[in-house]
């Protein structure tokens, strides 16, 4: 597979955003109120809890049968600001590794205060998680699915210092 030129990329981002991208004071009101919960797989409950809770300091704030599978649990973290991090766990599913797929998710970006940002740095390298520091604000790093999150300690709204909403 060729790759297509990054110049061709770029003209065609620039035509997309000239007939889809209005100015702030320009667009409609989103129909949305926000992320009710995003749901992403996980092998292990307990291994999952951990992580979240222990090392991200979201707390848990329930647990229930997953109706769409017998045997599955369904549980949710607290990310803050009325938005949920929840999972599934399909026990007897072979679902193979973490795979980046087209409608599948690259990464999964979570604001925290910037005390918070740093506390939560130390918590990673302290479990000895893998990790990625960039632009002074961001954390990249994988969850113990292989799930790819970031840590970014702008505000909601704004990415290195751009407003993007």
């Amino acid at each position: 597979m060729t790759a297509p030129h990054p110049e061709a990329l770029a003209l065609r981002r620039e035509q997309i955003a000239a007939h889809h991208l209005r100015p702030a004071g320009e667009r409609p009101a989103s129909s949305a109120r926000g992320i009710h919960h995003a749901a992403l797989l996980c092998a292990d409950v307990e291994t999952t809890v951990r992580f979240y809770q222990e090392v991200l300091e979201f707390p848990l704030t329930e647990m229930m049968d997953n109706r769409d599978y017998p045997g599955s649990t369904h549980f949710f973290f607290d990310l803050g600001n009325g938005n949920g991090l929840a999972f599934f766990d399909l026990p007897g599913l072979d679902l193979g590794p973490y795979a980046e797929v087209l409608g599948g998710l690259h990464h999964l970006a979570i604001s925290v205060e910037p005390e918070r940002w740093a506390s939560l740095h130390h918590n990673l390298t302290a479990a000895g998680v893998e990790h990625v520091h960039e632009s002074g604000t961001s954390i990249y790093f994988r969850d113990p699915d292989g799930a790819r999150l970031e840590i970014i300690s702008d505000p909601l709204g704004e990415m290195y210092g751009a407003a993007i909403l």
